[in-house]
């Protein structure tokens, strides 16, 4: 196969799952909310139990007014929902779905450019808070600000143990290297991993730059229609690429029970749908951590676990 058709087969396949998946996420989550809070959830859009919820969500907010506040700074606010999809998007190019770089383009490095760009989507919340020209919006960023820049560092250093076993920085590569026994002893850099990449997203309970009950919706305040619905699209994208992250750092991606190289991809979907339910789960069970409980988390906490479990890896690797 010529290797443009394979490029632009891959790139097709890459867009296809970062339209799809999140859809999938957002009305797993309505439908398991709704069960865990005895409702029954969506159920009248779709011939079968409300399945095309989202879809009928996505029209509504297309026909809804686009509104640009009158002081806001007009392309840095129209700007601010593309951006926050980019990293996601990226992100996605280089994770591998199945063994023989079932995946975009794989890269000798690529868990160092899968952290880079999630990173960026910082960029986003504070032009999004900063051009709205309001107060709420600000506060949110600033918020979101604090909060992505101080679980950056548990979530690198999370990372960076799981290539240090493995002694590579290629995603296809730690997933070659992944065995059984890592669930035990790579425990804690899992914890650290997840916890901070909720926080990285800002899903609850770690949503205090939205928190709806005090900053109305945070940065996301004065954006309506599509532009709205591409900041929620983001947070789903967003819980796709940490459950994928999760589940080909440590759980072993397509490797497991009875998998053949040809069904590979389907323990992957298969682990990115648990990691994902537990994210579902994790808001109805946990209410919103105030800022300084935040805080308090990553860096008394997090931080020192994650670095503990750098140099419990580093001492296994120079004696095994």
């Amino acid at each position: 196969m010529p290797f443009w058709l394979e490029l632009v087969i891959r790139l097709v396949a890459v867009l296809a799952a970062f339209m799809v998946l999140p859809l999938v996420v957002g009305q797993t989550e309505h439908k398991v909310m709704a069960h865990m809070q005895g409702r029954l959830g969506p159920m009248y859009a779709g011939a079968y139990r409300g399945w095309a919820q989202l879809l009928a969500d996505g029209v509504k907010f297309v026909q809804k007014e686009d509104i640009t506040p009158a002081r806001a700074d007009r392309p840095v606010f129209q700007l601010a929902p593309m951006i926050a999809l980019l990293p996601y998007l990226l992100a996605l190019l280089v994770i591998p779905l199945g063994p023989n770089d079932l995946v975009a383009q794989p890269l000798d490095i690529g868990l160092f450019m899968v952290l880079a760009v999630v990173g960026i989507g910082i960029l986003a919340v504070l032009m999004a808070g900063w051009a709205s020209a309001n107060k709420y919006t600000l506060l949110g960023a600033m918020r979101a600000a604090a909060q992505l820049l101080g679980y950056e560092l548990p979530f690198v250093l999370a990372a960076a143990s799981v290539a240090m076993a493995a002694g590579t920085l290629s995603l296809s590569g730690i997933v070659e290297a992944w065995s059984p026994w890592w669930l035990l002893w790579q425990l804690p850099a899992l914890c650290v991993f997840f916890i901070a990449g909720l926080a990285e997203i800002r899903r609850p309970p770690f949503d205090a730059p939205i928190a709806d009950s005090e900053l109305v919706f945070g940065y996301m305040t004065e954006y309506s229609g599509l532009r709205f619905a591409l900041f929620l699209l983001a947070e789903y994208a967003g819980i796709v690429v940490i459950a994928a992250l999760t589940t080909v750092l440590f759980l072993g991606g397509w490797r497991g029970p009875f998998a053949s190289e040809e069904l590979g991809w389907l323990w992957t979907l298969l682990k990115v749908g648990a990691v994902s339910f537990v994210v579902i789960w994790l808001r109805v069970s946990y209410p919103r951590l105030r800022v300084d409980q935040l805080q308090r988390l990553c860096w008394k906490v997090l931080v020192p676990v994650a670095l503990g479990q750098l140099v419990l890896t580093a001492t296994v690797t120079l004696l095994t």
